[in-house]
């Protein structure tokens, strides 16, 4: 019993349960309205979300790793304050800016769309997606040690909007209604994000205050300038990583109808359910491989290597149930009219063995100072899948669109290694590392 508790009161425990929660109730969520709505209209809601993901980053400004690390280099606490609440003005106009960019290309783009309640639903998610920007202050909470309390509080919400979901299905509204309130559990959790930090941040350095409640008043146009010189390349690397992430979702909408789209959305979800597993755990762990980087390059090498292990061997064992149990599996989620997403899994599923190990490599690019590399290795990925997706989709229909899914997200996620001396060199030197023996 006291294993247990410990277990559920762990770090790790907390911040996996947060993803597994949101992950879990949004494939739950896609197969009651693959069953209740049909394949048409879950791809209409894939499409709305894939463009909801490419969002996410655009608005991020690659800041969510970098504003605690530069916040840190700072001797006193309201230069740091002042980096912090600049990156989150920062984020707030541009989710305004973004939000407003985005929904005029998609009525460019889907104008039959824009019918009914989507055309309130559609500006909403996309305007209260502006509220990620506050997902900063869990960065730095995460920083000073809290990880259960922002963890939980996410899970409960995510639940609790879940289960009005459902609801409304079953009162029979539509896609709109559970757009809508997709938009309205962003408000309310970065409205908690930013609850959580006033209740539970300590004071940065011992004998200084409790900083002040956030304002715009606290921009500082000198940090600013400083977060998005260094935040540059991953804020490029975030946009095109998301295009090759989603963009088959929309090419198949754009290519073969929204059925077919939300049969491929049905097969990709249960495939991507895996990803928060590597997501959550390479977060947990980062402040760990920092720490080991300070110590040296051997120290350093060993923990990436026994990481990398890790996530390699779990995405294989994963990829291969998953595999064989695919026909049963698809049958007894979405049914029988959902049989052509088998072949779409069999494939798709494959690709978690060079995600899971990707997280490691984006977290070690940005240890080493090298995000220019997560720039390219994304861009190759985009052009890949984009490239693959034009000429796989008419000739293979949704199975095309896996492979080339596949195809690119190898390419972007570990044999770009390959493509560049530096990368080579480290791979090489992960490979041959040995532990120091005691003198």
């Amino acid at each position: 019993m006291t294993m247990i508790i410990k277990l559920l009161q762990a770090r790790a425990t907390a911040m996996l349960g947060d993803k597994l929660v949101k992950l879990a109730a949004g494939a739950i969520l896609t197969i009651f309205v693959a069953r209740m709505l049909g394949a048409a209209e879950l791809g209409i809601f894939s499409i709305v979300m894939a463009w909801s993901a490419f969002l996410v980053p655009i608005t991020s400004l690659g800041l969510n790793n970098i504003v605690v690390r530069q916040m840190v280099k700072h001797e006193s606490g309201h230069d740091a304050m002042t980096m912090l609440y600049s990156a989150i003005s920062m984020r707030l106009v541009l989710g305004i800016i973004g939000g407003g960019v985005m929904l005029l290309a998609f009525f460019l783009l889907y104008p039959d769309m824009f019918t009914g309640h989507l055309r309130i639903a559609i500006p909403a998610l996309f305007l209260l997606q502006t509220f990620f920007g506050f997902l900063l202050f869990e960065f730095y909470l995460n920083y000073q040690g809290t990880f259960r309390s922002v963890a939980y509080i996410k899970a409960a919400i995510t639940a609790i909007s879940f289960s009005v979901k459902l609801t409304l299905l079953y009162q029979g509204f539509g896609i709109a209604s559970l757009l809508l309130f997709t938009g309205i559990e962003f408000l309310v959790v970065g409205v908690a994000q930013y609850w959580v930090y006033r209740l539970k941040h300590q004071p940065y350095k011992d004998g200084e205050a409790r900083w002040p409640a956030y304002h715009p008043r606290w921009f500082n146009l000198t940090q600013a300038k400083i977060l998005l010189k260094r935040s540059s390349w991953l804020w490029l690397s975030g946009i095109v990583s998301v295009i090759y992430l989603k963009v088959d979702i929309v090419m198949i909408g754009s290519i073969a109808g929204t059925e077919q789209a939300g049969i491929y959305a049905a097969a990709s979800r249960l495939s991507e359910l895996w990803y928060v597993f590597p997501a959550t755990l390479a977060a947990r762990y980062y402040p760990d491989m920092i720490r080991a980087h300070k110590q040296g390059w051997t120290p350093y090498y060993l923990k990436l290597r026994r990481f990398a292990l890790m996530f390699f061997v779990a995405a294989f064992v994963i990829a291969l149930a998953m595999t064989l149990l695919a026909p049963w599996i698809i049958s007894l989620l979405f049914g029988d009219n959902f049989l052509a997403a088998v072949d779409v899994l069999k494939i798709h599923i494959w690709a978690g063995c060079f995600i899971f190990v990707r997280y490691l490599i984006s977290q070690h690019l940005l240890i080493t100072e090298q995000e220019p590399l997560s720039l390219a290795s994304h861009a190759i990925g985009a052009l890949l899948n984009v490239g693959l997706n034009l000429w796989l989709i008419p000739k293979m229909g949704i199975v095309g669109a896996a492979w080339a899914t596949l195809i690119s997200y190898a390419f972007a996620s570990f044999f770009f290694l390959f493509l560049f001396n530096s990368t080579r060199k480290q791979m090489w030197q992960l490979i041959t590392v040995r532990k120091s023996k005691p003198q």
